[in-house]
């Protein structure tokens, strides 16, 4: 599997990150910025989220992944509406892809799919219905959050532990990879990693 790493160290602090897309779904405005962090897991530089917006999403240019994962480093920080951070791959633009996403302020992880803007989550396999699963998301602490997709199966595994599967075709093709947090989340992202699962 090959693997790309995203350090921010070179960005200006209060810039947006080279090579990055910033967008949404819904309406609002993000605000991604690098930031320095003394207690980010890479020693320095931290990717910030700050503004409001249904769906702040970030794109990252020059990907094109069909199977593979993403991994993320994250810090809920402050947010009274949500507190959200998550993982979006094979997204065809900022309407169509599928995001993993850990919320401090409900403690769960869950899998969706956002189809013509429209977000939906996906049922976990082996039980029907339900809402992702509850799992302890503490504000001010880092946490890692990873995807590993392969055709229809997706395995989330939060701070090294996995969680649950889903299981779903509706975006086969590939598509990009990107980061996402909801409404008013400030939230920090750094340590991303990514990469194509070898033919």
């Amino acid at each position: 599997m090959s693997n790309d790493a995203i350090s921010f160290e070179s960005t200006q602090t209060g810039a947006a990150p080279q090579g990055w897309t910033s967008t949404l779904t819904g309406t609002g405005a993000p605000k991604w910025t690098v930031e320095n962090d003394a207690t980010a897991p890479s020693k320095s530089k931290v990717l910030r989220q700050s503004g409001r917006a249904t769906y702040p999403l970030l794109l990252k240019n020059d990907t094109n992944i069909k199977d593979g994962f993403v991994e993320i480093k994250f810090k809920a920080v402050a947010g009274s509406q949500d507190r959200a951070a998550g993982i979006v791959w094979r997204a065809k633009d900022a309407n169509n892809y599928y995001v993993a996403r850990a919320n401090a302020l409900e403690d769960n992880v869950v899998l969706y799919k956002t189809v013509n803007g429209a977000r939906r989550p996906l049922d976990i396999v082996g039980r029907k219905g339900g809402y992702g699963i509850d799992a302890k998301v503490p504000s001010d602490t880092w946490h890692s959050l990873r995807v590993d997709f392969n055709g229809s199966r997706f395995r989330v595994s939060f701070n090294g532990k996995q969680l649950f599967e889903v299981e779903d075709s509706t975006f086969a093709d590939a598509g990009k990879v990107g980061l996402w947090t909801k409404a008013d989340s400030v939230t920090l992202f750094d340590d991303i990693t990514y990469g194509e699962a070898e033919r």
